[in-house]
């Protein structure tokens, strides 16, 4: 599943799932207990993959950020828990994105890409960085040959 299609809500712990919309709003799914809710569209709801985190050069795309950590971790859970130290947090987002604008990431910020992470792990949704089309047509081009 994308991060096009979890979102978060204002208001509300954890993730959901978008399952459908209706005229005034969206159901939706916790990832955490699984209960549906329907949402109106005056909630404040952010979708994952349009969120980006501030660094001193540009504005990196979450999903980025997840394929980092999911690299850093070798695909496990953070080796940090979202409820550690302020300057824990810091100190380990900085060895995954080390120029992130500290200015403007704060350490609330920096807990939730972490629980979020952690969130999405358990759910296994992990396919944070889809490939490029390019290379896919090669290696299936590749494939389709060894295999005749």
């Amino acid at each position: 599943m994308a991060l096009d299609k979890i979102l978060s809500i204002g208001g509300k712990p954890g993730l959901y799932k978008l399952l459908t919309q209706t005229r005034s709003g969206f159901v939706g799914e916790s990832l955490l207990d699984g209960k549906r809710i329907t949402v109106g569209m005056r909630s404040n709801v952010s979708v994952l993959s349009e969120i980006a985190i501030y660094t001193l050069e540009e504005e990196v795309p979450l999903k980025e950020v997840f394929q980092k950590i999911k690299e850093k971790e070798g695909g496990n859970k953070t080796s940090i828990s979202h409820k550690a130290d302020k300057i824990d947090l810091e100190e380990y987002f900085f060895s995954v994105l080390p120029n992130y604008d500290e200015d403007r990431v704060y350490a609330s910020d920096i807990k939730k890409i972490i629980q979020w992470y952690n969130l999405l792990t358990d759910n296994n949704i992990t396919d944070f960085v889809e490939e490029k089309t390019e290379g896919e047509g090669e290696e299936s081009a590749v494939a389709s040959s060894e295999e005749e």
